[in-house]
């Protein structure tokens, strides 16, 4: 399964509705918990997620409301008697804070730090990308690899059933029949995750091709002049990230707690979100990955 939990939604300032950011990726055997802000233990015993299925944590950067919840995730874990080793990747600039929140975990952990200073792969499938934010920041892609699918009217077509199928994909060709002849081009899924950041490259890159792209929207349209000085995305600007990287769905999120009514922020992406489905993300939502991109054959 792959689906993501959400554990949090607010930006600065949590309210009666919204904890601050957290965002637990269950992909295949991996899960990814993004920017644990404080409460995210709690949030996690809310949402009914065991701290023993994390075994990645990855922060955007080290501003307190996406990295304060790292003790307490780390201390549970500890309790729980995780035994498999947890990676925590990290904007190498914050170096001396994660080694101070590290240091207030306790119990034993099979911890390994990878702190990254530039774009790139962090770890099978995922990738980095710099973004522009008041200090150093980078988004997060995990992406699945390309590959094709077996067409059974055309491997009938081919006379070729049973084992020879299996032969077929390990060799590629069997037969005079290439693997390309009977089946179709399959993209792999895409995840991304955006956080604090103006308009930037770097999240052009990351929402490229994205079946999910999870993006901050810290303010409505009308406080563009707030966004440009915190360096934050409106909501239309998180809209329009979508539509110019083909994104199928983006989840609105990371919202400043002058905003109650989140419907006015969905509907301002959406209007600039091209085919882009834009929904709204709330603590303790579960989004599952939109099925696959139909098969190219």
């Amino acid at each position: 399964m792959r689906e993501l939990v959400v554990l949090g939604t607010a930006s600065q300032v949590p309210t009666r509705e919204r904890n601050q950011n957290g965002y637990l990726l269950l992909w295949d055997g991996e899960g990814l918990l993004f920017d644990p802000g404080e409460g995210t233990q709690r949030q996690m015993i809310l949402a009914g997620v065991p701290a023993s299925r994390i075994t990645r944590l990855c922060l955007t950067h080290v501003h307190g409301d996406h990295c304060y919840g790292v003790p307490g995730v780390l201390s549970r874990m500890a309790l729980d008697g995780v035994e498999h080793p947890v990676h925590l990747h990290y904007p190498a600039s914050g170096e001396p804070v994660v080694r101070a929140l590290v240091s207030l975990a306790s119990g034993r952990l099979d911890l390994r730090l990878h702190p990254h200073g530039a774009a790139g792969d962090v770890a099978p499938g995922l990738e980095v990308r710099p973004l522009a934010h008041r200090i150093e920041a980078y988004g997060y892609r995990l992406s699945e690899p390309d590959g094709r699918t077996l067409l059974p009217e055309r491997l009938e077509a081919a006379g070729i059933d049973g084992p020879d199928i299996g032969r077929l994909q390990q060799e590629g060709a069997l037969r005079g029949v290439t693997l390309e002849e009977v089946s179709g081009f399959r993209p792999g899924q895409r995840f991304a995750l955006v956080m604090d950041t103006a308009p930037c490259a770097g999240a052009e890159e990351l929402a490229e091709g994205a079946d999910l792209l999870v993006a901050e929207s810290t303010f409505a349209d009308a406080e563009a002049g707030l966004a440009r000085g915190y360096r934050h995305l409106t909501a239309g600007q998180a809209g329009a990230l979508a539509a110019s990287g083909g994104v199928r769905t983006l989840l609105l999120t990371h919202f400043s707690s002058r905003y109650q009514d989140l419907e006015p922020l969905r509907l301002q992406a959406q209007a600039r979100a091209g085919r882009a489905e834009v929904r709204v993300a709330r603590d303790l939502d579960r989004i599952r990955l939109p099925k696959r991109r139909a098969i190219d054959a």
